[in-house]
């Protein structure tokens, strides 16, 4: 509330100090001052040759006239910031017209009131007097917002850039509460020696420690357009020596206005140090099939499908479903969208995917338009103990929703997908490549878009190995790594999300998409530098590949080429159907657990070396299972 208040006395004519009729008194005093001062000089300072009546009459026309186009312009109705640059030149506009019409009036009087050059030198006079008013005003109101010194926490600002810039004013201005910029720091020569609205450029990022320690720096915030990961592990390794605390400002396409203030300071992101840019996906640009739809999401309580419930409301749909087992989930989602939370509410829908006849139903009766199918078992080790499990939900689970699906007249079905599902070794992988072929083979059997998108580890996701490291740190103990040289693909929520929306609009029925997520990033950095953020350092501990594992993950499978027809950054593959049919008659003749195996080994991606060769005799049920992995 502090920023709008502060924000509005700077705006509006109508604060106490900027108040129309003082400001308007104001005005007309500076024209009466410049008049006499005008007339004056004229006279070489001899005051015995004014003619005071006539004088006053002067001022009287130009008083009215500059009033009359004061109001007729609002100038004085909080139409332009105080003090700013287009008041400034709606002032000059007022003044002019002013002088113009004065020395109009002079011309035609006779005898004139007043020498003729007085009008004309009076002008500027009186500008000036109205300007220095109006900056005075808003500098003295600004001092006035600026947190208190003793009391405020001392911040350096990393960039003196336009987001720099902003950054400091708003501090200024109060809108931080009690932040107040002491110092800029930027590594281009040619911001030495300059200010920022009145705070002093000190150096650059390698000065970050001795500023800190001249000024009482308590955080820095990192105010760059678009840092690179060296430089902000830098700047974190830095910060720490200091004793200072970090924060940053989100990348300029994560803001919802052009600008950036002290309320977008958030911590250090992950992301940020991980050395890859975020792709952007230009989602707004082709989401316009979600306007008036009505969508439904499974898995609407999990890190993905919350995120994905959360972005589908920017596109105006006319209803979100959101469908979870967990209630809790439920809850939290819909409190985190709407601020408040009605479980009885129609959008939210209890349900497992995993009973065939509830999903049915719910799908036959709110025929939704659009589905996003997130719902999903995901933890590589324990499925490989419960592989039954990641059967009942990752395959038969899919299989109910697509079936479901196509009961309901859906024109859009999206799955979410893995990169373990590329050339798979594990339980997880295998269910959900498994699941990848189901809609495809459903996408052959439709009029409408069904398609998989497929994309690595989420950062923060729910038991993610951010979160896993996170919790080993807080807790004092060795952090956990199963390989030293293992690498993952790694993207933020917002990138996953943003892509399987993108995905029902440019991808083609049958389809898995993929993101290009850059390099993989080796987990025993990623460990090192969760412990630069954390400012704590513990001891990395090899546990070893867990059966399934893989040292490095893959996006594409054997035989898989990836063709991007349309966005530079998402590739599209071709899936091979895989009927329900095969998938019960495999599951039948040799179990769920063993079936996974067999059906990846028996229908391979085209191209793939993996599989049974041409004319061999089928494989023994165990010796196809353990040769999978």
């Amino acid at each position: 509330m502090a920023a709008i208040s502060t924000e509005r006395e700077l705006r509006s004519g109508s604060s106490r100090w900027l108040a129309p009729g003082a400001v308007a008194l104001f005005d007309g005093l500076a024209w009466a001052i410049g008049l006499t001062v005008a007339t004056w000089l004229r006279f070489e300072f001899d005051f015995h040759q004014i003619n005071l009546d006539s004088l006053l009459w002067t001022i009287s026309v130009a008083v009215a006239v500059l009033w009359s186009a004061s109001v007729t312009t609002w100038l004085y109705f909080g139409r332009h910031k105080a003090g700013s640059l287009q008041e400034a030149l709606a002032v000059a506009r007022v003044n002019a017209f002013t002088g113009v019409v004065v020395f109009g009036f002079v011309l035609v009087s006779a005898p004139p009131p007043v020498p003729r050059s007085v009008a004309l030198t009076a002008a500027p006079l009186a500008f000036a007097l109205a300007l220095g008013h109006r900056l005075a005003v808003r500098i003295h109101s600004e001092r006035k917002a600026r947190p208190d010194w003793s009391r405020a926490r001392r911040a350096i600002v990393y960039g003196a850039g336009n987001r720099g810039q902003e950054l400091i004013r708003s501090m200024l201005s109060g809108s931080a509460g009690e932040i107040l910029p002491v110092a800029v720091l930027d590594d281009d020569p040619a911001h030495r020696h300059s200010r920022i609205a009145g705070v002093a450029v000190r150096g650059t990022g390698s000065d970050l420690t001795a500023v800190a320690n001249a000024t009482g720096a308590q955080l820095v915030v990192v105010a760059l357009s678009d840092p690179d990961p060296e430089r902000m592990c830098a700047v974190l390794t830095g910060a720490r020596t200091a004793g200072l605390e970090l924060k940053t400002l989100p990348a300029p396409d994560d803001l919802l206005r052009p600008w950036a203030n002290a309320h977008d300071l958030r911590d250090l992101d992950l992301a940020d140090l991980l050395g890859r840019q975020q792709v952007n996906t230009d989602v707004d640009s082709i989401a316009g099939y979600l306007a008036g739809a009505r969508v439904l999401v499974t898995g609407a309580g999990g890190s993905i499908g919350s995120e994905l419930c959360r972005q589908l409301h920017r596109f105006a749909p006319a209803q979100v479903l959101m469908l979870d087992r967990d209630e809790s989930a439920l809850h939290a989602v819909q409190l985190s969208i709407h601020a408040q939370a009605h479980l009885d509410s129609p959008e939210v829908i209890l349900a497992d995917i995993r009973d065939r006849d509830t999903i049915r139903t719910v799908l036959t009766q709110q025929r939704p338009d659009v589905v996003f199918h997130a719902a999903a078992l995901k933890h590589l080790s324990v499925l490989e103990r419960h592989p039954t499990e990641a059967w009942k939900t990752n395959v038969l689970g899919t299989l109910t929703v697509l079936e479901a699906a196509q009961l309901a007249g859906v024109s859009r079905f999206v799955n979410i997908s893995t990169d373990k599902a590329a050339n798979p070794t594990s339980v997880l992988g295998r269910s959900k490549r498994i699941g990848e072929r189901l809609v495809a083979d459903a996408a052959g059997k439709t009029g409408g878009t069904y398609l998989s998108v497929r994309f690595g580890n989420v950062l923060g996701s729910r038991g993610s190995v951010l979160t896993t490291f996170s919790e080993q740190l807080a807790a004092g103990r060795p952090v956990t790594v199963t390989h030293p040289d293992a690498t993952r693909y790694f993207m933020t929520t917002p990138e996953a999300v943003q892509l399987v929306i993108q995905a029902a609009a440019i991808g083609s029925s049958g389809e898995a998409l993929v993101l290009d997520m850059g390099e993989p990033a080796r987990i025993t950095d990623l460990a090192q530098m969760l412990m630069t953020v954390f400012g704590r350092q513990s001891e990395i501990v090899f546990t070893g590949l867990s059966k399934g594992e893989k040292v490095h993950e893959e996006l594409f499978g054997d035989g898989e080429q990836g063709r991007r027809p349309i966005h530079p950054a998402i590739s599209h593959i071709d899936v091979p159907p895989l009927a329900p049919e095969t998938v019960h008659a495999r599951a039948s003749e040799l179990g769920c657990a063993h079936a996974m195996a067999v059906l990846i080994a028996e229908h391979p991606a085209p191209g793939s070396t993996v599989g049974l060769n041409p004319g061999s005799t089928p494989l023994p049920m165990n010796a196809a299972w353990e040769g999978s992995h």
